[in-house]
């Protein structure tokens, strides 16, 4: 087929508006599961404190004698161990010109609206990555270097399954500067693994409610023998669901809602109890304009915050996981 001689297209012409759709398209995952479930405290000081208290060890021989009389000997008396972690500050910043922000554009009215939105969303994946995919420990900081929180891996000590060779736990007293050290030759995450840790947590007196995982790892978990049974009730006469995911794994201490998390590390499986855990905030996400120094506006997103974990032994990790 050819045309006509002289037929005027669209690739000689001139002034052809472009077609622009009136929308953005941004699929970036903006779930933050941790601190979105983890409870929310106010902090007025850097540095945050709270106390932790444990019972002794139940006796089996606690057998007295009939009308005893202490005289003067009672049992010891053990004062509460105050715990503490650092606020960081964690910000984005934005500086849209007078003129974008005048002009007609697609999508948005407003690029300064838009622009804070987005990095709103970014600073919250931000903390997320760092409460729990970061290695870092709690660091008062000085006029050089910035203060961090303690993380997720630097608070978890007790109730840790397969540590594998080179690995070893953060240790410390009241305040998590130890960081975790990680094993050299990681294995493959088995049912195993999950259960010693659920026995660990139990055994300190944890009642997890969460088992954390990546998406790759809950892959793994799906095929385990202790996912709660995966039926769906077919109610109309239409194409029937066809269910490949577990959400529920029923351990002999409990049953574990299997949340997936994109900013966690591959190679942890977090047991996590909500009561005891908290983002502590001294400064709440918010915005703010700063000075103009010429024709731009200008804004800062900010949050200063801690992670508290106010009983790290309510928790439990399966480290080092290929």
């Amino acid at each position: 087929m050819t045309i006509l001689t002289n037929s005027f297209t669209t690739f000689a012409a001139k002034g052809i508006r472009e077609e622009l759709a009136d929308v953005i398209y941004n699929i970036s995952p903006e779930e933050t599961p941790f601190i979105s479930n983890a409870g929310r405290d106010d902090m007025s000081n850097t540095f945050t404190e709270w106390q932790q208290d444990s019972l002794a060890a139940a006796s089996g021989s606690n057998a007295q004698l009939e009308g005893d009389d202490l005289a003067g000997s009672y049992d010891a008396v053990t004062a509460t161990v105050r715990i503490g972690n650092y606020a960081q500050i964690s910000r984005k910043s934005v500086s849209v010109s007078g003129t974008e922000e005048l002009v007609n554009k697609a999508g948005r009215k407003s690029e300064i609206a838009y622009q804070i939105a987005k990095k709103s969303a970014e600073l919250k994946r931000d903390i997320e990555t760092t409460a729990i995919g970061t290695n870092q420990i709690a660091l008062a900081g000085n006029t050089t270097t910035a203060r961090t929180t303690a993380t997720m891996l630097a608070w978890i000590k007790t109730n840790v399954a397969n540590v594998v060779a080179g690995g070893a736990n953060p240790s410390y007293t009241t305040l998590p500067n130890s960081l975790r050290t990680d094993g050299t030759t990681p294995v493959a995450f088995t049912e195993t693994m999950l259960k010693s840790a659920a026995q660990l947590v139990w055994t300190a007196g944890g009642n997890p409610k969460t088992l954390m995982v990546d998406g790759p790892q809950k892959q793994t978990v799906s095929g385990f023998s202790g996912i709660a049974t995966k039926t769906y009730y077919q109610t109309q006469e239409v194409t029937a669901a066809i269910i490949g995911a577990a959400d529920v794994y029923v351990t002999d201490f409990g049953t574990l809602a299997i949340v997936p998390n994109r900013f966690q590390r591959h190679r942890d499986a977090w047991l996590i109890d909500w009561e005891y855990v908290k983002i502590a905030y001294l400064r709440a996400f918010q915005q703010m304009p700063l000075a103009k120094t010429g024709d731009a506006e200008n804004r800062l997103i900010i949050a200063e915050w801690a992670l508290k974990v106010t009983a790290e032994n309510a928790h439990g990790l399966v480290a080092d996981l290929s």
